[in-house]
């Protein structure tokens, strides 16, 4: 799983290690991705282990998903949860801002795909989960690349889902609202400068994600987790290219 030190990550690896699943955790921070799996490994008493991992570095990337593959017998699952945002107008958008996030929420999980891939194939069974967004189904003013990033996610897990059909291999990308994660409330300066002056951080967060929300509450990570680790499961063999909606009726109209 990558971006697994916190938030979604960090809560999807509990998840799926209370199920019994070996989790390896990449994120590009170690030291709290170790803190992560060993209080993971704790909780579950299952194996978990701690790996850096930049998904815009191909070549290192799959470099340690062979090394997850040889320390763990094997990769079942990948779950591409890294993830970056930038807001801010589109006419004075950062062309690097742009490559920061595309890069990442978009190239990183292709580049993690394809790392995996043939461990996936060579067990005759995957699971792969993309963590798109609301995003990626609608969109938001001031978050240009994150949009294109998670609508492309969504192309993407769609077109794996047909190749990975014949291989035993399923891709869904999961697409949630307003989650209270790090994430999320980081992008609170900047929604502020976006709204103008006089707006508080909350007035700023809530206008720009539970006004759009009929359950006017922000998700818990958990909820996310256990949606992944079921279509980890085989009971979600069947489910696949599909783009789930986990957003409190914000695309309901």
């Amino acid at each position: 799983m990558t971006g697994a030190s916190r938030g979604i990550g960090a809560a999807t690896a509990l998840e799926l290690a209370k199920l019994g699943s070996a989790v390896a955790l990449l994120d590009v921070d170690e030291a709290d991705a170790a803190k992560t799996a060993n209080r993971v490994a704790a909780e579950s008493g299952v194996a978990t282990r701690a790996y850096r991992a930049d998904v815009t570095d191909r070549a290192t990337l799959r470099a340690t998903i062979d090394r997850v593959a040889a320390d763990f017998g094997g990769v079942d699952h990948l779950v591409n949860n890294a993830g970056v945002q930038f807001v801010n107008p589109l006419e004075t958008f950062p062309d690097d801002k742009w490559d920061f996030v595309t890069g990442i929420d978009l190239t990183g999980v292709f580049n993690a795909t394809k790392a995996a891939w043939p461990h996936l194939k060579a067990r005759g069974r995957g699971r792969i989960v993309n963590l798109a967004s609301v995003q990626g189904l609608i969109a938001t003013e001031y978050k240009p690349a994150y949009v294109s990033a998670k609508h492309g996610v969504i192309g993407l897990t769609r077109a794996t889902a047909l190749e990975g059909a014949p291989l035993g291999i399923t891709a869904n990308a999961v697409c949630p609202g307003a989650v209270l994660t790090d994430l999320v409330k980081g992008q609170a300066p900047d929604l502020i400068r976006s709204y103008g002056p006089g707006v508080s951080e909350d007035e700023a967060l809530k206008r720009a994600f539970l006004g759009n929300m009929p359950t006017q509450r922000f998700i818990e990570p958990i909820e996310v987790a256990q949606l992944i680790a079921y279509l980890c499961s085989d009971a979600a063999r069947s489910i696949t290219g599909a783009a789930i909606a986990i957003d409190g009726g914000w695309t309901a109209h």
